[in-house]
């Protein structure tokens, strides 16, 4: 446990932050035997990040693995090895130049394939969307005219045992209304008639 913990503090400040901290610098002095320095190494890093990956799962018990680990990255790191710049220029350069136009090709095929497809789910989610405002609109819709039913004419006289004609006949005519009144107020040059 104790190696693990180590071997992740090294690899993080001197896997990550120093190499990332010397980027920045060779950025800003804009020197370009630093830059291609540094590129080697987060090119190789990342390959050693992906492999890490895999390897913690099935090597983590072999004996002094975490320390080989530590000792790797040191030796990437070191001015006097240069260990990122061998494997790059012996192994990784030479592979990736012999595959370049593959990788390219798959590349292409995947951009395009994810395109397609982020397409294809966007119509499926808003087909799924339109679906379930129509299917709410119309439970919703269903719901507001039971409910409005309930209160219709015809419910509220058979509560109280009236049919309609029977209402309609007790209804008395209504009074002259309030607006006409306040118009015969006012006479023809708009100012109020008092009373």
């Amino acid at each position: 446990m104790v190696s693990w913990i180590i071997s992740r503090l090294v690899v993080l400040i001197f896997g990550t932050l120093y190499p990332a901290y010397s980027s920045y610098k060779a950025v800003k002095t804009k020197n370009v035997k630093e830059y291609v320095k540094w590129m080697m190494y987060w090119i190789i890093f990342a390959l050693f990040t992906t492999a890490e990956t895999f390897t913690d799962l099935f090597l983590s018990w072999f004996p002094f693995y975490y320390e080989l680990k530590i000792a790797f990255v040191i030796w990437l790191l070191s001015p006097y090895t240069k260990g990122s710049s061998v494997l790059y220029r012996k192994f990784v350069h030479p592979t990736l130049s012999s595959k370049e136009q593959e990788i390219d090709d798959y590349l292409s095929q995947a951009k395009d394939r994810s395109y397609e497809a982020v397409v294809q789910f966007g119509r499926r989610g808003l087909n799924v969307a339109a679906t379930a405002a129509v299917t709410a609109a119309a439970k919703g819709q269903g719901a507001l005219s039971e409910r409005l039913r309930s209160f219709s004419m015809q419910d509220l006289t058979t509560i109280r045992g009236e049919t309609i004609d029977e209402q309609m006949s007790n209804v008395q005519p209504q009074a002259q209304s309030p607006l006409r009144n306040i118009t015969e107020t006012v006479d023809n040059s708009g100012r109020a008639k008092t009373p």
